[in-house]
């Protein structure tokens, strides 16, 4: 779900068709249960095929999930995988999410740090393709090919050139509200524009209801709320294709379009539309749980506990942050795991990673109540099916993580300066200088990449 670097030239073609098409597929049968499932499309799991016995290994594996569902998927792909390989073992390491690239980095350096790595797709891989090792000669291409987005995982956005990222899931940016609130507060339609969302959150805050809760959330990201999420819907009001635009400057981040929509977005707060202690409050997840704040911003990570924690008074939305209605949704494979150059045990890490892709492999995943990210495969989480039938049936164009598809450096100081300027440290006019400052003195070949 994140990202870094861009050091390859990234086409037109594979962006734009990209961002439109990269999570494309329809929702394929899932076998009924009580629990998140994942079968192949027509409901027939494949027959696992025989494997080369490993030889013994002991693997080391980092990732940044904390405890959310995507971290419950990791542990019981490697439970699996062992077992099914006696004398290989992997120890699973979870790092801090707010510096964990940095951590990555320098353990690359000095070639000390893990097999298997969590890796964000998009821009990121590329940033940091110098220490991840091409999956091509590991994994059959056609194999990986049934992984959607899986262009983003690649060497200059094209799997025949080297896939550096085996995705874990297919995530979604999006909004979680408790529909026991709204119904208290006299609220029978969720709104679909500006106007719309702040009379909604006049009615929530007459009804003493705080209407959302901001704060380090359920991937505790950095010190403070990761505003991205928010973003990637703020910047609809341009299509898949534009948002290029935001990446070579030619739309640059000071628009008077563009200060408008966070300008929009900043008044959430200063309406008292949100918690007052946004830049401090590390209990958002817990609030929203505990029916504190009618609603939320997070992703499909957090779908498995609020199901479990708020039964069915807990759905999904989409963020009305437009002053029409937008038809548009974040649904992209956001991160998945890779394999490192200086790996002692590549035979034994592709092999993992080559499960973790396999309908075995997928079937754990969605068990763990994540969406697979694999074609065919779907999952059988209501909110997760929710989410993904405004594309598939309703409609609406698939946009990747916004904060995959600009510079990192760009998507670094954003994080910081907007999180201010929402909290009102400082005013959003200065935060979107200080991002289109940081593009503005980037090196040429990072911002004149997409032809």
């Amino acid at each position: 779900m994140l990202h870094r670097k861009s050091t390859t030239l990234m086409a037109s073609s594979l962006l734009v068709v990209g961002l439109i098409a990269q999570a494309c597929g329809g929702a394929a049968t899932t076998a009924p249960s009580a629990a998140p499932s994942a079968t192949p499309a027509g409901g027939a799991s494949s027959a696992p095929s025989a494997a080369p016995t490993l030889a013994p290994a002991e693997l080391t594996l980092w990732h940044n999930y904390g405890t959310e569902a995507n971290a419950k998927a990791t542990e019981a792909l490697v439970a699996a995988f062992e077992a099914k390989n006696p004398g290989v073992t992997i120890k699973v390491v979870s790092q801090p999410a707010d510096n964990y690239f940095d951590l990555l980095q320098t353990a690359a350096i000095s070639k000390t740090g893990p097999d298997i790595a969590t890796q964000w797709t998009g821009l990121f891989d590329l940033k940091y393709k110098d220490y991840l090792e091409p999956l091509n000669q590991y994994i059959p291409l056609d194999e990986l090919k049934k992984m959607k987005g899986i262009e983003y995982s690649s060497i200059n956005f094209s799997p025949d050139d080297g896939v550096l990222v085996v995705p874990l899931d297919l995530q979604f940016y999006n909004g979680f509200y408790n529909k026991d609130l709204f119904a208290k507060a006299g609220i029978s339609t969720f709104p679909t524009t500006w106007d719309e969302l702040f009379a909604v959150c006049d009615k929530l805050k007459a009804a003493g209801i705080t209407p959302f809760t901001y704060g380090t959330g359920g991937q505790a990201l950095g010190g403070g709320f990761y505003p991205w999420y928010d973003v990637s819907y703020l910047m609809m009001y341009l299509q898949p294709s534009d948002w290029k635009k935001l990446y070579t400057g030619e739309i640059p981040w000071t628009d008077a379009t563009v200060q408008s929509q966070f300008d929009k977005w900043g008044s959430l707060f200063t309406k008292g539309c949100t918690n007052t202690d946004v830049l401090t409050n590390q209990d958002s997840i817990a609030q929203f749980e505990a029916g504190q704040a009618a609603m939320t911003m997070e992703g499909t990570w957090q779908i498995a506990e609020f199901q479990e924690k708020m039964g069915d008074k807990v759905d999904v939305f989409v963020p009305p942050f437009s002053d029409t209605p937008i038809k548009g949704i974040v649904e992209y494979s956001g991160d998945g795991f890779s394999m490192t150059t200086y790996s002692k045990n590549k035979p034994q890490a592709a092999a993992f990673l080559a499960f973790m892709a396999s309908d075995e492999g997928q079937q754990l995943i969605a068990g763990a109540g994540v969406i697979p990210d694999k074609e065919g495969f779907s999952s059988d989480q209501r909110m997760a099916k929710n989410l993904l039938d405004f594309a598939a049936n309703q409609g609406y164009t698939r946009y990747p993580m916004i904060d995959n598809v600009i510079q990192p450096e760009v998507s670094d100081v954003g994080t910081k300066v907007l999180n201010a300027a929402f909290g009102g440290a400082q005013s959003m006019k200065d935060a979107l200088t200080s991002m289109q400052q940081t593009l503005d003195q980037l090196p040429a070949d990072q911002k004149n990449q997409i032809k």
